[in-house]
């Protein structure tokens, strides 16, 4: 059984697994097919990506271009990271905001983000595994992304320094992205 609860924004949904704890440990489904199904949501998840990154370190803002765009459900195994993502969806009402959520390996919450969104995160622990599920296999050539700096969204980051790739760091600001969705 999972929990699933509505953001403000359109098809950005946060899930609950249920977590059964014993002596042991503990066991969860952290993917069922049909429970999503069942719940309305039919996707076919074809690639999982894991990374490893260390504290402060900051990944993003990412998506890959209409029409290998992706859908993911992110989760984190290990630590703790700030999760963000922008809304690039010119018919929503919710476009060009963002979206800004804690997820930890301690509460086992996952990050539904659909097509047309923007998608990183900040490690806040000493290090952080994140693995995330996506619809679409990785096309090279077809990503592209925003500054997590950009002044118009204001993105409120949760650690500073920040360790952000140099490739990351010369991405446009929203206003200056030819935006493909």
């Amino acid at each position: 059984m999972i929990r699933i609860t509505k953001t403000e924004f359109d098809g950005l949904l946060l899930f609950e697994p249920e977590v059964h704890h014993d002596s042991r440990g503990y066991f969860l489904e952290s993917y069922n097919k049909e429970s999503y199904r069942t719940s309305g949501i039919d996707l076919e998840f074809v690639q999982d990506n894991q990374s490893f990154s260390k504290a402060g370190t900051l990944r993003g803002l990412h998506f890959q271009k209409a029409p290998y765009a992706q859908t993911k459900l992110v989760q984190v195994l290990i630590g703790k990271v700030q999760d963000v993502v922008v809304d690039l969806r010119p018919d929503q009402p919710t476009y060009k905001q963002y979206f800004s959520i804690i997820l930890d390996a301690e509460k086992y919450r996952q990050l539904l983000v659909p097509k047309g969104f923007a998608h990183g995160f900040l490690v806040l622990s000493r290090h952080a595994v994140v693995l995330y599920k996506t619809d679409q296999v990785y096309r090279a050539g077809q990503e592209g992304g925003i500054n997590y700096a950009d002044k118009d969204l204001s993105i409120p980051w949760l650690s500073n320094p920040l360790i952000v790739s140099e490739r990351d760091q010369q991405l446009p600001i929203l206003k200056d992205l030819n935006n493909p969705f």
